[in-house]
Parts: structure tokens; sequence; C-alpha cells
């Protein structure tokens, strides 16, 4: 099979015996076949399964449905639109009109090759506006840097608009041919996701888009990352991992009460056990948050929102707090290291309030002078003061080499609660890089745990062992609450390697930047948090399709870089699609660019690289921009074929044509 038709199939993850026998029945339910495919075996991308007379299923990279009158046809869903390609054989000359689950968009993207033809185009109401005007979306940087109470909309946001005819709602019906279609509000996996049940030749269908994949599994995890509430305590969008997945469970219930005989998702496996689908991954929900909370730093900043998990077995016990030793001071997510000397090393600046607090401090002869500043990671509450800092302070900047490529090219990354604005870091460091200043040892170390971009720093000095963790533990466990900060699971990397160091190096204190007491962690404690790790890992990797769990989780597994850039009209943009392969076999990967239609509206030539197991690599790309283009944003999207797996516009880059 060459590689422009990758097969849209999928391998089933691994398993071992899960740590706590307890839940190990949510998830001993197996996927459900494909319905009338010999064996079992799942039908190749491109064809189509009939499942009644008027109504059908093409397997393209989403699954589209077909409901017939005659030589006409009702799409649900287009995707990229490949299944024009197979209409004819069907006996069907013309699209009548095309429904839509949701917005994102790799479910509507082909829909430009029935625009002229007469189609009309139906979409769920509350997304409305993100079919008729993406562009809105796009030219809005609160949407792309900043990122912080709500990863809503999501990034696969429309590149292009779709023409709005029809606008649907919750229990509105629609006729075409002889099937009635009833709509029914299905949130979760977007706000305004629908899903509609067709009734037609005695059957019941429901197309229920992305709500679930298959029995016991959802597409991804990071599309439910979303704030909640629990009694009368919120909170917002990066706290929210996993945040919708009660609504997403109350939409199931919902489908569930139709009792179709079949649910046909966007991506995954037609399936002939509702029931058996949907009770599968209410239970799979359920275990996983129970894993996720029992080391959650959550549970140390929003117990209310936890008390009716404190006191399960399974739980960690959240730590005592200890008193910071007196070279330290605390203030906003600030801490300062003082010698005895009284110069002072100052670790994040998160506000302008951190630089006149600093100059109080000298005006009254609490410091002297600031020699050092070190940055933990790159979110705006650790960084917005940094500006007015190096204005204020003659002093070098060190933080890891790492997150120093983050901080300096801002707009080259697309990331939660990054500040479109540069940071300037005089001293990049290696991993386990050390320096002296004052009486102190200070070491600097990777520490990939609140998110892939971050530092520890290592103070050694007056007999103590002291480590900068940054926000990536707390008392509780670990601050892993945001999909989208790239937290990876697997031994050696992620939570697992902060954890390896913190053994290796024995602090003799922790410091979180938003807690005032110091903390530590047994051994004891650290081997729980291993083992829940490791579970968490198989958990979630039976909870999504891909063949590891952080494909899942990691919204940037491909990326664009960089992310934005300005050029003019008329010149070339370079760009890398660096791909990052989670599986544990090397994966023979292709991507190319869907150019602009303002741009000419092709395709570039595919780029193709075989990404090495466990590791990532950049795909190159070259883009011509006609002279004569309007000046405005441009969202290019990425097409991604990965191993099995065939993923249109899956990402994208912008470009600011000037």
């Amino acid at each position: 099979m060459s590689q422009d038709q990758a097969p849209c199939v999928t391998t089933r993850a691994s398993r071992r015996d899960f740590l706590k026998a307890s839940a190990a029945a949510a998830f001993a339910v197996g996927g459900e076949p494909w319905l009338a495919a010999a064996g079992g075996e799942r039908p190749a991308c491109g064809s189509t399964t009939r499942l009644s007379e008027h109504l059908s299923v093409y397997h393209g990279p989403i699954n589209v449905g077909l409901v017939r009158d005659g030589d006409r046809a009702l799409l649900i869903d287009c995707g990229d639109g490949r299944v024009a390609d197979v209409l004819p054989e069907l006996g069907v000359r013309s699209v009548a009109q095309v429904v839509f689950t949701h917005h994102h968009r790799d479910q509507a993207c082909g829909a430009s090759r029935w625009a002229a033809s007469g189609a009309k185009f139906g979409v769920p109401e509350s997304e409305r506006e993100l079919f008729a005007d993406p562009a809105a979306y796009w030219n809005d940087d609160k949407n792309l840097w900043r990122v912080y109470a709500s990863f809503r909309p999501h990034r696969l946001t429309l590149a292009e608009p779709v023409r709005v005819d029809e606008a649907y709602a919750d229990g509105q019906s629609l006729r075409f041919g002889a099937a009635t279609i009833r709509v029914l509000a299905t949130p979760g996996h977007t706000d305004g996701s629908l899903s509609y049940a067709v009734e037609v030749d005695g059957r019941r269908v429901v197309f229920c888009g992305d709500c679930l994949y298959s029995a016991g599994r959802v597409w991804d995890v990071y599309s439910l990352q979303r704030g909640f509430s629990q009694g009368n305590r919120r909170i917002g969008g990066y706290h929210g991992f996993l945040g919708d997945r009660w609504r997403l469970v109350e939409s199931l219930a919902r489908l569930q009460a139709l009792e179709p005989q079949t649910l046909v998702p966007s991506h995954g496996e037609v399936m002939s056990a509702p029931a058996k689908a949907i009770g599968a991954l209410t239970q799979r929900f359920e275990s996983c948050y129970e894993n996720y909370v029992a080391i959650s730093a959550l549970r140390h900043y929003f117990p209310d929102l936890f008390a009716a998990y404190a006191g399960r077995p399974g739980q960690m016990p959240i730590r005592p707090g200890i008193d910071p030793p007196s070279c330290l001071r605390h203030f906003g997510t600030t801490w300062m290291l003082v010698s005895k000397t009284g110069a002072a090393f100052v670790m994040d600046v998160g506000s302008n309030n951190v630089v006149r607090q600093l100059q109080k401090m000298i005006e009254r002869g609490e410091i002297k002078r600031v020699e050092g500043l070190w940055v933990t990671h790159y979110h705006f509450d650790h960084t917005d003061g940094i500006p007015l800092f190096q204005k204020e302070f003659d002093c070098p900047c060190f933080t890891d080499r790492r997150l120093a490529d983050v901080l300096s090219n801002p707009r080259a990354w697309r990331l939660p609660c990054l500040a479109p604005e540069a940071v300037r870091v005089h001293r990049p460091m290696e991993d386990g890089q050390s320096w002296e200043w004052q009486e102190f040892k200070l070491t600097s170390y990777f520490f990939p745990g609140q998110t892939l971009y971050h530092a520890a720093l290592l103070v050694e000095g007056q007999g103590l062992r002291m480590l900068f963790v940054g926000d990536s533990h707390t008392m509780s466990g670990i601050d892993d609450y945001c999909a989208q900060n790239r937290n990876f699971l697997g031994r050696g990397v992620g939570f697992q390697y902060c954890l390896t160091l913190i053994e290796k190096l024995q602090p003799t204190h922790l410091f979180n930047c938003h807690v005032n007491p110091a903390f530590t962690f047994t051994p004891q404690e650290i081997r729980f948090m291993r083992e829940t790790l490791d579970e968490r890992e198989q958990r979630l990797g039976a909870l999504v399709p891909w063949p590891h769990a952080n494909y899942g989780l990691d919204e940037s597994w491909v990326r664009c870089f960089p992310y934005a850039q300005q050029v003019r009209a008329g010149q070339r943009v370079k760009l890398d699609v660096i791909v990052t392969n989670h599986a544990s076999q090397t994966q023979a990967t292709s991507c190319r660019a869907a150019i602009p239609p303002a741009w000419g509206g092709t395709s570039t030539d595919w780029t193709r690289a075989d990404v090495p197991a466990k590791s990532e690599r950049s795909l190159p790309l070259t883009l011509a921009i006609p002279a004569a283009v309007p000046a405005r944003r441009y969202v290019v999207p990425i097409d991604v074929q990965h191993g099995p797996w065939d993923l249109p516009q899956f990402a994208e880059a912008i470009v600011d044509v000037s």
C-alpha cells in the first residue's frame, strides 16, 4: 500500500496486569468488530459498509454517514472529501445536504467540494460562527497565547469557512427521503457537539461524532481539557484535566436512552452493542480519574473539589509542610535566595509587583543587590515581570537550554499560558551544569514535570540541598492538570524522570513556586507515585486507540516550528513539521501542507521520513506565497500520515503576511 493511501486502521495497545485489581473489570471489554466485515476485520480505508437499504458508512480518515434518497445523498460529516470517490459506485449522482457533528477541521475540510453544487450545509447552532467565520478565532491572539481559562474552541478549528445554510439545536428533526433524523446535543468532545439519530428501514443508527471511538475508548484525552464545578467550587480550563468527562458521560447516557441498534463514531469502530460500548467507557473514565486524583496536586490546591475521594484506598496521604530556611524569601510565584553578603538570586518574576518589591527591599536594606535570575518554566504567571526586571537589574538570566528556546522565541510555539513577549536568556544551561554563586553551589536540571519545558535548580550550601521544582510538585503529589503541557507517561520521561532525579539528588527540601512551606517525599511515597504512574500509562493506554497513551495525551505530538511567523508577500515560507513518535516501533511518517485558497489552494508535495521509536524528527516544508495575496493572517493546515494513521489537517502553522 502506498503512503498516499495509508490505511485507516489502528493497533490495540498492549496491556499488563493492573496494580489495582479492584478496577480490572473496567478494562476487560474488547472492541466491537466492524459490522459486515468478514472475520471481524475492519474495512479498508475508502470502503463502505451498508447498514440498510438507504444508509451506509464510508470509512475514510473519519466515518461519513450516507443517507440515500434515490440518486441523491445526505452526508453526515464529509471529512476531507474523499467520500466523493465512492458515490458513483453507490448510484449517488448528487449530494443534496451535508450536516456536521462538530466544527473540527478533519470533519469538514472537504466541504468546498460540494459548496458550489447546490448542497446545503447544516451545523450545530452553538458552533455556527466557528463554521461561518473561523478567521475570527484565528485572528484573536488570545486564542493562541496566554491561554489559561479555557481551551475551547479547540485548535482544530476550521482554517477556511463553510457556508451555513441551516443550524440545528437539540430536539430538532430533519427529513430526507425515507429517513427521519433526530438531532441530539451531546457536548463533551466540543461544547456544541451534536449527534444524529437516523431512523430508516426499520433501524435506528446514531452518528455520534467523537463522543466515543469504540467500546470503552475515546479518540483522545486532551480535547476533554475543561474547567468544571463540584458543589460551590469551580476551577478553570487549565486545571481541568479530563474535566469534560462528566458532561460527555451525560451525553452518552442520552444516546443509550434512544436504544439504537448501531453507533457510528467519527473516528473508530461501528458498534453493534451500544449499551456495552457506552458502559465500558463510563467505567474506564471513573477508574482513570480515580487513579489521576490519587497523586494529584489539585488535592492540595482545591481540596473541596475532591472531597469524594478523600480517604479512599489508593489515595496518597498529603505530606506536612516544612518551614523554609532563613536564606529564602517567598512572594508571589518568586523564591529568592539571599546570601550572607546580602546579594540576592531571584527565581521567577511573575509580575511587575515583584520588581517593585525587590526595589523596596533594596531601599530598606533587606538585600543589597540582585545578581541573577532563574526561570523555572514559561507560564506567564512566572515570566510577566521579567521584561521590567531585566530593564531594572543588570544581571544574567539562567535556565535549562530547552526552556530557553521557548522563552527567547515564544511565537514559534503554541503552549498553555505562554506569553508572546520574548525573554533574554544569557546562560542556557545543560542538564547537570553547575556554577558557584556566593557561598552556594547551583546546578541546573532538565525537569519535565508540570510541562515538558521545565527546569529545576538544586541549591547546595549552609548544610542544605534545596531543590526548586517550579510548579511540578506539592505535598499531595504531582502537578499534571493540563494535558496541553505535554506531560508524558512512561519510565524515563515526564514525572517518572523527575521522580528518578529526586531519588538521585536526595534534597533536604522541595520548593513549589505557589506554596509557602517546603516539603519532601519519603522513598515509599516516591515508589507509590511511580506505581500509580505505571498504572496510569496502562489505563489511559486502554482508553485511547493509539499505540501508546501519550498520543491521546499529547496534543502537540505533531507540531509546526515555527508555529507563527511573519513574512512578506512573494517570499517563501520554511517550516518544520516536528513529529514525536510515542510508539515503541519506528513509524513511517509523511506530511504536506494544505495551501490556503488565496495562495492557490493546492497542496505541497509529501515529505517523508522514518521517525524512530520514542523520539522526534523534523520534516521540512517550503511554501511559496504569491506576490499579490492580501496582507492578513493565514492558517496553513498540515496533513499527516503516521504509521497506519491517516490524519487530514491534523496540525497547523500561522503565517502573517505583511
